[in-house]
Parts: structure tokens; C-alpha cells; sequence
């Protein structure tokens, strides 16, 4: 997971704000300016490199970066669940990472669940499942690079599949596969509740979510906390914000303009 983050850090700027804040962009050309390395790796931004209605973006990771990101980022064999972003990919199963210290051999496999060592009193569970905070976080992000290159930049979401997608559109789509955790399938089942009979079948708890801690990286069960995790609230949020949504709106206005549809729907 740490390999996708630099992506998480963008943010795009409106032409607007650009015209209302001149010392605050003199203060980070110059800033950019005293350290000319770190033009060379992440995105170009100011005068010549505005994108989608003359908006500039902040961006840690450039086109050519971000693209490498994603396909990895979006291959179901690596880190594209069928709920989401893993905090492993998946090639570590067969290739389990290893390196030796001092004699001693150490490894990381790909684990979809708990751990199976006893690090951090047995809570090292950081090894695969999915966590609804930082997927939200890079959904964000994807929005942000979305909102600058419009339907410029395209990739293959999953990757191998041959559908190309804009970035709104793979946002949604690892949105839908949270918010999949928690739909019934095809025989009437929730992921969310795995094997668990009681929460499956009784009329009396079946429709009871809960909110776990974080979620089995291949079958969507929870995992973890289910009584105390507010950030697994965020589905919630995801759901209504890409219900809300109007792309075309995004595109031309920017956020601020973003949810006129749906204002215009609640008014009716």
C-alpha cells in the first residue's frame, strides 16, 4: 500500500483561486524553483501545463508515474479486489518478499485476513485486507487527477481486461466494490457476514449492518472491531457522493458546481 499513497497526495487548483492567492502561487513556484529535483519526478504544474478548464494541479506523482501506479493498482491479481483496494497485492502469495538480518530470515506474504505472527500483540493485520479510510483517500485522489485531465487520461480498469476507463469512472468502480461488501449477491448473501449463519439467514439480524474494522481482501467478510469503527461510516458517503455526482457539472464548474443535480433533485 505504501507504493500507491504518493498518488494520494493532489490536489487541483481553479483558475479562480490562482487569480485570488497570487503570493501563496509565487510562494510555491519559488519554492519548486530552489529545488529543481524534484521537477524532474513529480507532476509539472503552473503556466503551460493547465489542464481541464485552465485548472493546474499539486501532484506528487506525473502522468507517466501515475499510470504505472494504476496498473498495478487495478490488477485483480495484485491489488484489485472484488471489494476493493488490498494493503498487499496478491503476487506476494506465491512470492512471498524475504530478506535475512544478521542470519535471521524475515518475510511478507500476502494474507487476506488476520496476521499469522505475533507482531504488535498479535494485531499486524496490515497483510492484504481492505480498509475503507485509505481507499477512500485515494478515490479522492482519483476525483482530483479527474477534475485536471477529464476524459484525456484513460486506463485499463481492470488492467488486462481491455475496458478503458476515465478516472471517474475507476473511482466509481472501486467505490461499487465497497459498497459490495455489504449487498446482498445473487443467492441472498452479504459478504460483510461471511460464513456467519446467524447474521446470514435469521430475518431477525440479516439486515442489521455492521460496520467492521476492515474486510477479508478476497471474500469481503469483516473482519476485526464491529462495534466502534466510524470510518467504515465512509461507504455511506461514497454511496451518496457518486449518486449525487454530475460528471459534466465536475468537469465544467469543479466541485463547486459538482452536486447541482442532486440539490436540484432534493428540491423537487
Amino acid at each position: 500500500m505504501v507504493g500507491l499513497l504518493p498518488l494520494c497526495a493532489t490536489t487541483v487548483i481553479e483558475a479562480a483561486w490562482r487569480e485570488h492567492m497570487p503570493r501563496a502561487m509565487a510562494q510555491i513556484a519559488k519554492r519548486l524553483y530552489r529545488m529543481p529535483e524534484l521537477s524532474k519526478t513529480i507532476h509539472p504544474t503552473g503556466p503551460g501545463h493547465y489542464g481541464v478548464a485552465d485548472r493546474g494541479i499539486l501532484a506528487l506523482v506525473n502522468q507517466e508515474r501515475l499510470r504505472r501506479i494504476l496498473t498495478k493498482m487495478l490488477d485483480e491479481n495484485e491489488f484489485l479486489s472484488p471489494y476493493g483496494i488490498r494493503s498487499i497485492s496478491r503476487f506476494h502469495e506465491q512470492h512471498p518478499y524475504i530478506f535475512y538480518v544478521n542470519g535471521q530470515q524475515y518475510r511478507v506474504d500476502y494474507l487476506p485476513a488476520e496476521s499469522n505472527t505475533g507482531m504488535f500483540g498479535g494485531n499486524s493485520n496490515w497483510r492484504g485486507p481492505i480498509w475503507m479510510p485509505v481507499n477512500a483517500i485515494i478515490i479522492r485522489a482519483l476525483l482530483q487527477y479527474y477534475l485536471y485531465y477529464g476524459d484525456n487520461f484513460k486506463i485499463e480498469c481492470p488492467t488486462g481486461s481491455g475496458k478503458l476507463m476515465n478516472l471517474f469512472e475507476v473511482a466509481k468502480e472501486i467505490s461499487d466494490r465497497l459498497a459490495g461488501i455489504f449487498q446482498r449477491d445473487a443467492q441472498g448473501r452479504r459478504p460483510v457476514y461471511g460464513g456467519t449463519a446467524k447474521f446470514q439467514e435469521d430475518p431477525h439480524w440479516r439486515d442489521l449492518i455492521l460496520f467492521y474494522e476492515y474486510f477479508h481482501g478476497d471474500n469481503g467478510a469483516g473482519l476485526g472491531a464491529s462495534h466502534q469503527t466510524g470510518w467504515t461510516g465512509l461507504v455511506a458517503k461514497l454511496i451518496q457522493l457518486f449518486g449525487l455526482l454530475d460528471t459534466k457539472k465536475l468537469l465544467e464548474t469543479g466541485k463547486a458546481g459538482a452536486f447541482v443535480r442532486g440539490k436540484q433533485e432534493r428540491a423537487v
